[in-house]
C-alpha cells in the first residue's frame, strides 16, 4: 500500500509533507470544533437550565412562569369540573301540551247529543261500570295537532289556546265550551305524539333522535339509557347539554363517576355526545416522543411518564422534567405555565403519582448537561476519523 502511494507522491516525497501540514490544520480546526460545538450541536431540546433561563423577566419570548412542585400541595390536582344546571323550581308535568303535539280528543254525551254519533259499546261498558248513564254515546274526533302558535281548533268551538296546558286542564276547558250545547259533556285529551315532552339526542348515541321522556324525573344517564346507551368509551366522550340559551359540557366518565354530576334532564333539552379523546404531547429526551392518549378517565405524571418510556439514560435528565400547560387566569386568560418535577429525587416519584395531567398538555424531559461533551467527541470523530485511518496507512 505504501508503494502504491509512493508512486503518487514524486520524488520530493509530497505526499509526507501533505500529511505534516494536514495534521497541523487539524490542530487549528479541532480547537475551533470544540470551542464552539456545544453551541451547534444537534439537541432535541433545551437543557433544563436554559428553561429557567428562558423563563427570567425581560427575555425576547412569550412569557411564562416556572411553578416548582416540590411538596403535595403544590402538585396540580383535576381540573375544576364545569359547573352543571341548578335544579329548577319548576318541574313541568309530562302532560303539559305544546306546540306541535297531537291530541287524542274523545267527547262523551248522554241524552241530546252534540254530534249526533252512535253509542259505544265499550262506552257503554265504561258508563255502567262507573255508575254513569249507559246510554252515553262517545265521538272521536280526528287527530289534531296543535299549531306553531300553540292552538287548535274544534267543531262548535273555534279555536283554543292549548299551549302550557296539561290534558286534564284542556279538558276541563274543551267541556266548558261544549257547556249548553250538549247535556253532560266529558272529555278526555289524550298526548299521542308529544313534542313538548320530549328531548333531542345526536351524536355517538346508539339511536339519535328525539326521544319521549316518560316521567319528570330523568337524568342524564336514564335518557342516554332509554336512548340504548352511548358508542365508543366514555373517557373519550364529552356530553354537551344545551338548555335555553346555556350550555353545559361534561366528561362522561366524570357523570359515570360522580353521582351528584348527573344532572336532571328537563324537556327541550339538547343533547349531544361528542368524541373528543385527550391526549398530551411527549418530546424532550423520553425514551420515544409521541402523542399519548388517556388511557383511562384520569392519567398521572408518573403514568405518563411510564408510558413514555422514562427519560432516556443516554440523553435525557431525570432532574428536568417539566409539565408545559396554560392555565386561566382571574381575568380568564391563558397564562403559560411550566411546572417542574425533579425525578432525580425520591420525593418526585410521591409527587409524581399526584400529578393529574390534563388535555393538550406537553410533558418535557430536558436534555442532559453532561451529554453535550460526548457530542462532540461524536463529531470530531466523524469529522477526523477519516484522515487517522489514512495517516496510520502511511506509516505502515
Amino acid at each position: 500500500m505504501r508503494a502504491y502511494l509512493n508512486r503518487f507522491s514524486g520524488p520530493a516525497g509530497r505526499l509526507p509533507q501533505i500529511l505534516r501540514e494536514g495534521r497541523k490544520l487539524a490542530v487549528v480546526a479541532l480547537a475551533t470544533v470544540v470551542l464552539g460545538a456545544c453551541a451547534v450541536m444537534p439537541a432535541s431540546g433545551p437543557t433544563g437550565g436554559r428553561i429557567r433561563s428562558d423563563a427570567e423577566p425581560g427575555k425576547d419570548h412569550v412569557p411564562f412562569r416556572i411553578v416548582e412542585v416540590t411538596d403535595l400541595a403544590s402538585a396540580p390536582g383535576a381540573p375544576p369540573v364545569p359547573a352543571v344546571f341548578q335544579p329548577e323550581r319548576y318541574v313541568p308535568p309530562t302532560n303539559l301540551i305544546a306546540p306541535g303535539d297531537v291530541l287524542d280528543i274523545s267527547v262523551y254525551e248522554s241524552g241530546v247529543t252534540l254530534f249526533g254519533g252512535t253509542k259505544s259499546a265499550g262506552a257503554g261498558a265504561a258508563a255502567a261500570a262507573g255508575g254513569f248513564d249507559p246510554t252515553a254515546q262517545v265521538e272521536r274526533l280526528p287527530p289534531v295537532r296543535v299549531d306553531d302558535m300553540g292552538a287548535i281548533r274544534l267543531p262548535y268551538i273555534g279555536r283554543i289556546e292549548v299551549a302550557r296546558l296539561t290534558s286534564t286542564e284542556l279538558e276541563a276547558k274543551i267541556r266548558a265550551g261544549y257547556k249548553g250545547m250538549s247535556q253532560n259533556p266529558q272529555v278526555m285529551v289524550a298526548i299521542r305524539d308529544s313534542i313538548g315532552n320530549s328531548v333531542i339526542l345526536s351524536g355517538e348515541v346508539a339511536r339519535p333522535g328525539r326521544l319521549v321522556l316518560p316521567t319528570n324525573t330523568e337524568t342524564l344517564s336514564d335518557v342516554l339509557a332509554l336512548a340504548g346507551g352511548y358508542r365508543g368509551e366514555a373517557k373519550d366522550l364529552s356530553v354537551r347539554v344545551v338548555r335555553q340559551d346555556q350550555t353545559v359540557e361534561l366528561r362522561l366518565s366524570d357523570i359515570m363517576a360522580h353521582g351528584e354530576r348527573d344532572m336532571r334532564i328537563y324537556p327541550a333539552d339538547r343533547i349531544a355526545i361528542v368524541r373528543a379523546p385527550r391526549s398530551i404531547a411527549v418530546m424532550g429526551a423520553p425514551g420515544r416522543v409521541e402523542q399519548l392518549p388517556f388511557s383511562g378517565p384520569t392519567i398521572s405524571l408518573a403514568e405518563a411518564l411510564a408510558l413514555a418510556g422514562g427519560s432516556n439514560p443516554g440523553a435525557g435528565n431525570a432532574a428536568a422534567v417539566f409539565v408545559f400547560r396554560f392555565e386561566k387566569g382571574e381575568d380568564g386568560s391563558d397564562v403559560p405555565v411550566a411546572y417542574h418535577v425533579n425525578m432525580m429525587r425520591a420525593s418526585g416519584y410521591f409527587l409524581s403519582q399526584r400529578f393529574v395531567m390534563r388535555d393538550k398538555d406537553v410533558l418535557y424531559i430536558g436534555n442532559s448537561e453532561a451529554n453535550q461533551p460526548s457530542k462532540v467527541v461524536g463529531l470530531v470523530s466523524q469529522l477526523f476519523g477519516p484522515l487517522v485511518v489514512l495517516n496510520s496507512v502511511i506509516k505502515n
